[in-house]
C-alpha cells in the first residue's frame, strides 16, 4: 500500500461523491432541478418534482457514490486493528467516506452547492457499518411514515445511527462511530432550512409534488 494509492482513493472519493445525480436527471427531463420545489438537487426534491422513478434513480446513484469508495477502502485499504497510518489504519475508510459525503454536499460541478448528503452518507455507512445502518433505515422509514417528511426521517436516522453503532458495531468497526457522530451533526447543519420550515409548519411533504417553499422561504442551498 502506497501513499499514492491512498491519495488516488481520496481524490476519486471526492470526485465520485460530487457527481450531481439529481441535477443531471433533471437536465435529462429538460429542467434545472435547482429552480423547482425546494431548489435542492437531492432525492426528495427530485421525487417531488419529477416523480417516483427519477427520485429512486437519484437515491440509488447517490447511495452508490458513497458505498463504492467506502467499500473499496474497507476491502483494500483497511486492516482491522492496524495502528500503522500507511498500512490499513481505520482512518483511511473514514476519510474516503467523509470525502464522498463532502463531495456530494459541496460538489465542484455545481459551484460547491450540492445535496444534503443523506443518500451518499447512507451508502458510506452501508459499507462501513451494515448492521447499524440497516437499523437506521428502519428508523428513517418509521419517521417518514409518521410525519410525511423525508427531512424528519433523515435527521432521525442520523441520530439513531451512532446510537446503534455503540450497541451493534463489531470491535473493529467501532472507530467508524466517530464518522457517524460527525455526519449526524453535518446532516442537521444541511437541514437548517428544513428545521425552520418544520417549526413554522410549512415543511414540504414528499407527497406534494412540485410544491414551492411557503411563507417567503428561500430555497435550500
Amino acid at each position: 500500500m502506497t501513499h499514492i494509492k491512498i491519495g488516488l482513493l481520496f481524490f476519486a472519493s471526492y470526485v465520485l461523491g460530487g457527481i450531481p445525480t439529481g441535477y443531471l436527471i433533471g437536465r435529462l427531463k429538460g429542467i434545472d432541478i435547482r429552480k423547482h420545489g425546494s431548489g435542492n438537487p437531492g432525492t426528495a426534491n427530485v421525487y417531488r418534482t419529477l416523480g417516483k422513478g427519477p427520485g429512486i434513480a437519484t437515491f440509488a446513484f447517490d447511495f452508490l457514490k458513497g458505498f463504492g469508495p467506502a467499500w473499496v477502502a474497507t476491502q483494500y485499504f483497511f486492516i482491522p486493528g492496524s495502528m500503522d497510518f500507511s498500512k490499513g489504519h481505520w482512518w483511511i475508510p473514514v476519510t474516503a467516506g467523509a470525502l464522498a459525503i463532502a463531495g456530494h454536499i459541496w460538489t465542484v460541478f455545481l459551484n460547491f452547492r450540492g445535496g444534503k448528503g443523506v443518500a451518499t452518507a447512507a451508502g458510506v455507512f452501508a459499507a462501513l457499518l451494515p448492521v447499524p445502518t440497516a437499523g437506521a433505515f428502519v428508523v428513517f422509514g418509521i419517521a417518514v411514515a409518521l410525519t410525511g417528511h423525508i427531512s424528519v426521517g433523515s435527521m432521525s436516522a442520523s441520530v439513531a445511527l451512532p446510537v446503534l453503532c455503540f450497541v451493534l458495531a463489531k470491535d473493529h468497526q467501532r472507530p467508524f462511530t466517530l464518522l457517524a457522530l460527525a455526519v449526524c451533526a453535518l446532516i442537521f447543519y444541511t437541514h437548517i432550512a428544513n428545521i425552520r420550515r418544520i417549526l413554522k409548519g410549512s415543511e414540504l411533504s414528499f407527497k406534494h409534488r412540485g410544491q414551492p417553499p411557503r411563507d417567503g422561504e428561500k430555497k435550500d442551498q
